[in-house]
């Protein structure tokens, strides 16, 4: 149901969501919890329900564990949902705010590197935490007794990641009193598009175990079997190359998308540090990257032209597509083929394990579910962990890999006899 109608000096409350989520505004409750999979209309029924806050003047805080810039934020979708909803002439929207004509006003925070900020805030009605499931202990300690108000409440929307996280052990695992909570999936999702539904339905068939965790909202446990266990953290960082003589890129890599695998494309860098006791660091730093299922050779290059400064430097991609690197120079890119031999891909998962840590921005959400869910193979009758990799959730990773193929040296297998012995690689 769509609103009746809107006046600059009321917002009515009759309001077009999921089923799932109307507890948002039927309800007063200190902690309201919507944690689920992709496509399950989360932030987008707790984006409406607060922009269609009817009479009272609200002061909302819409927060995340990173917010470098107002472009990491919640700030577009609402901006979205008001167009959607024909609120243009009750809403202001400003670079960094939004300002409703009866004194409603969202303010926009990153919680890990904002404690000062956070603390002097003053008469918070409702904060909404998104992307919650990167949300720190030592944040939320901070964050909670922020928002005391008399009947203020704390909204969470995550997607859960691992049920050891701070988010999911306080809120779903060990709720307070005051709490509702609602697992949600994409099938609570009458508009989903088709190309979502055809993507989650290719994952049920292939994966059984990463569709539960992606698309239904399951939690995904770690095990020796991921590639890049320990390997890998979720944190914000602004790379200074003209600052610092620390940082090395930007490299760029893309892998190509065939049938339903999707085109990625990633804009890395390497920053060199010391650490307290001058010993050298390196980590391997991912600060954006672009993801499409079904991208038609046609809107690729729009695609890449979403990851800034592609057309300054030089890609490297996939060789097994050279129609699509002849297209891609033909349209103004710098492309070369990455090159490929036996054993190329195990060659570079380790050169990426070679760094300290593998830093992912928190805007590249692809990236870190791949570095959650690719694998090593599994023997199903001894539980033991193989060599061999999981041809899956590797489509961002093979873009990395590509990036970084001037680093990666070819190592020379060594023969005992007729075996093979890998483990005497060079």
């Amino acid at each position: 149901m769509e609103p009746e109608e809107t006046r600059p000096e009321q917002v009515t409350t009759r309001i077009d969501i999921g089923e799932s989520a109307r507890f948002l505004y039927e309800e007063q409750t200190r902690y309201k919890v919507l944690h689920g999979g992709r496509g399950s209309l989360k932030s987008w029924s707790a984006a409406r329900t607060l922009l269609m806050g009817g009479e009272r003047r609200l002061r909302i805080l819409c927060a995340r564990e990173f917010q470098n810039s107002i472009e990491d934020s919640v700030h577009k979708l609402l901006e979205e949902q008001i167009n959607l909803l024909g609120l243009a002439d009750f809403y202001t929207v400003q670079k960094t705010g939004i300002m409703g004509a009866n004194g409603t006003e969202f303010i926009f925070r990153g919680l890990r590197y904002n404690v000062e900020s956070i603390k002097s805030l003053e008469g918070i009605d409702i904060c909404w935490v998104e992307e919650a499931e990167r949300v720190s202990e030592t944040s939320w300690e901070v964050l909670i007794p922020t928002v005391r108000r008399p009947e203020s409440e704390i909204w969470i929307t995550f997607n859960p990641a691992q049920d050891s996280d701070p988010t999911y052990q306080r809120f779903v695992v060990n709720p307070p009193p005051g709490t509702i909570v609602r697992k949600v999936s994409w099938k609570d999702n009458p508009w989903l598009p088709d190309v979502l539904r055809q993507e989650a339905e290719h994952l049920r068939r292939t994966d059984p175990d990463a569709f539960a965790h992606v698309w239904e909202g399951e939690t995904w446990g770690r095990s020796d079997a991921q590639v890049f266990a320990g390997k890998w953290a979720i944190d914000d960082f602004t790379p200074e190359p003209r600052k610092s003589a620390e940082w090395y890129g930007p490299y760029y890599g893309t892998d190509w998308g065939f049938a339903v695998d999707p085109t990625a494309l990633v804009r890395c860098w390497v920053n060199k540090g010391k650490d307290k006791d001058g010993k050298s660091l390196e980590d391997l730093c991912i600060e954006h990257e672009a993801y499409k299922h079904h991208c038609e050779i046609a809107d690729t290059p729009a695609l890449f032209d979403s990851v800034p400064d592609v057309r300054r430097y030089l890609i490297r991609a996939d060789c097994a597509r050279p129609e699509m690197i002849s297209h891609m120079q033909r349209a103004g890119f710098r492309i070369d083929a990455a090159e490929k031999w036996p054993g190329s891909v195990e060659d570079g998962i380790t050169i990426m394990r070679s760094f300290r840590r593998i830093v992912v921005h928190p805007r590249c959400r692809r990236v870190a579910e791949e570095m959650r869910l690719y694998s090593h193979k599994i023997d199903k009758l001894t539980g033991d962990v193989m060599p061999e990799l999981v041809d899956k959730h590797n489509h961002t990773v093979d873009a990395i890999r590509y990036s970084l193929a001037p680093f990666i040296k070819r190592r020379q297998p060594v023969f005992r006899g007729a075996v093979y012995d890998p483990s005497h690689w060079g």
